[in-house]
């Protein structure tokens, strides 16, 4: 074997994952096609439950250190322009004041850590510095995927390197993180199914040194213009750059548009100009065999909610342990089996919450007149109709925290299987819960320091509240297949009373595998199901 894992694709996904492998011990070999991370607008946040992961791969700060300046608040505003007053002017928290609110939160119903703005052009560069600085994974620029076989023991992967030649690599498993057009997908004759080519629209990448100090009517980091061309301004993470989406003819046409948004003199120029369909498009498998798919060569969303990078982070750490465990051989053979039917899921929901979202946009832009900046009553009855519906369907856009961190891996083999519905999910609120295949919600301890932070990367009993149940016997069942575990005791009241049991099973992911006031009476089945035996 060349390498246990051959990653094809060092997008944020392919980064992630080849990272989370490589400071788990797992060998691996990411494969990129172009020559270098390019200046290219793609997404521009990692939401909450992103960043948390972050923090746990150790690189939180970094990514904030790097982003979006942490006192400009993230708000967003609808206008006709960014000299006019808005027609709706809705407030978000920097993430100064987000991290303050979340230190003062004591109930879970926060995350450990907010949102951070962030560029791909930016957040490319560094994730792949960090995978080039661990041992174990071997990062390959300039290097083209053309195909692969698979056998019972091993994937084989012809590619083309920088200099021309065709070779093989051999590996023990395959993952394609290599987009919406996905070669891996194609190769495995894998479908998407849904809505494709909703709209198409040009996006332009702008820069304009002085253009964010002098925006009149205030800080943010979303300007959607009420305007025929369902267009809207992002502030990128620089507040130097900008991007500029818009219906429009021709990539000329960009520069007109750019303008007539910004309707003041300002000295910029065009960076780039392309054109990007709207797809509500979910694959029909994510795995054949020893080969998986992560990131948009599964689900492809409209971006309205930032889910698309932030659902192939959460692929590639879901898959990332998994690969990790049968490669070290204590996973057994449904661990694997699992990520399909954890994820498709939360890709299904995902691709919902986007359309959900989309249509409370486009619910808001119907509402729109050629008469929206005439000053006449019509055109004060046009900016009044259309500020009172965007107050309510805008929100659906930018207030997703349930779809951030409530996503629960329903019927998952892995996940104890606990009598009774489950909780209600909600894309738009959050509600802490501890109900098994549930994030465990974040609670800062007596001492000031973030439960979520003690736990390690293998399995964890949690024993709340002073609790002194015997653990041994779950202890050797673990043991027994040589799988990471440790007891964690937390005398602290507060987690006991917020989570509302005496001990939790948690996997490395942080999910909740199980949970009672007794320990199980057969903890081998327990520990056998945890680890896919």
């Amino acid at each position: 074997m060349d390498t246990q894992v051959l990653i094809v694709g060092a997008g944020p996904v392919g980064l992630t994952l080849a990272i989370d492998l490589g400071r788990r011990g797992v060998r691996c070999i990411l494969l990129e096609q172009k020559d270098a991370p390019q200046f290219l607008p793609k997404m521009e946040r990692c939401n909450a439950r992103t960043m948390e992961i972050y923090r746990r791969i150790g690189i939180a700060q970094q990514i904030r250190d790097a982003g979006f300046p942490r006192d400009v608040p993230m708000d967003v505003f609808i206008v006709t322009s960014l000299v006019d007053p808005p027609l709706l002017h809705l407030p978000y928290p920097s993430v100064a004041q987000a991290q303050a609110e979340i230190a003062a939160c004591q109930d879970g119903s926060m995350p450990l850590e907010p949102y951070q703005l962030i560029s791909q052009y930016t957040l490319e560069p560094l994730l792949k510095s960090v995978a080039e600085g661990i041992p174990s994974v071997d990062v390959r620029y300039g290097c083209k995927f053309i195909s692969c076989t698979q056998d019972a023991g091993s994937v084989r992967a012809r590619v083309k390197t920088r200099d021309g030649a065709t070779a093989e690599l051999t590996a023990q498993y395959l993952v394609g993180c290599d987009g919406g057009s996905s070669v891996v997908r194609r190769q495995l004759g894998i479908k998407l199914s849904g809505e494709a080519n909703l709209l198409q629209l040009r996006q332009a990448l702008y820069r304009c040194d002085d253009l964010f100090d002098r925006i009149p009517i205030g800080k943010g980091r979303h300007y959607h213009v009420a305007d025929a061309h369902n267009s809207f301004l992002i502030v990128q993470d620089s507040t130097h750059h900008f991007t500029l989406h818009a219906v429009v003819d021709s990539d000329d046409d960009m520069k007109a548009m750019f303008e007539q948004v910004v309707a003041m003199p300002v000295h910029y120029e065009m960076l780039y100009v392309g054109q990007w369909k709207q797809n509500l498009l979910l694959a029909d498998s994510y795995a054949r065999n020893r080969i998986f798919l992560a990131g948009d060569a599964v689900h492809l969303v409209i971006p309205t909610g930032g889910l698309g990078m932030n659902s192939g982070v959460g692929d590639a750490i879901d898959l990332s342990w998994k690969l990790a465990g049968t490669l070290q051989g204590w996973g057994g053979p449904g661990l694997l089996a699992a990520y399909e039917t954890e994820r498709r899921q939360i890709g299904a929901r995902n691709v919902a919450a986007s359309r959900h979202a989309s249509r409370g946009r486009r619910a808001w832009r119907a509402a729109y007149k050629p008469n929206i900046c005439d000053n006449t009553p019509e055109g004060a009855e046009t900016r009044a109709n259309l500020s009172r519906i965007a107050d309510v369907e805008q929100r659906k856009s930018n207030e997703m925290i349930g779809a951030e961190l409530g996503y629960r891996y329903a019927d998952s083999p892995i996940i104890w299987p606990e009598p009774g519905e489950g909780p209600a999910t909600d894309i738009m609120t959050y509600v802490p819960t501890t109900w098994p295949g549930a994030r465990l919600p974040h609670v800062w301890l007596n001492d000031g320091t973030a439960l979520h932070d003690r736990i390690g990367d293998g399995y964890t009993l949690l024993r709340l509240g002073g609790t002194q149940a015997d653990a041994s016997a779950l202890q050797h069942a673990f043991a027994s297949y040589g799988a990471p575990f440790t007891v964690l005791d937390i005398a602290d009241q507060r987690p006991r009373a917020i989570y509302g049991y005496d001990l939790l099973v948690l996997r490395p992911d942080l999910h909740v595998v199980w949970r009672g006031n007794h320990l199980p009476d057969d903890p081998a089945k327990l520990a056998a199901l945890a680890t896919g035996h």
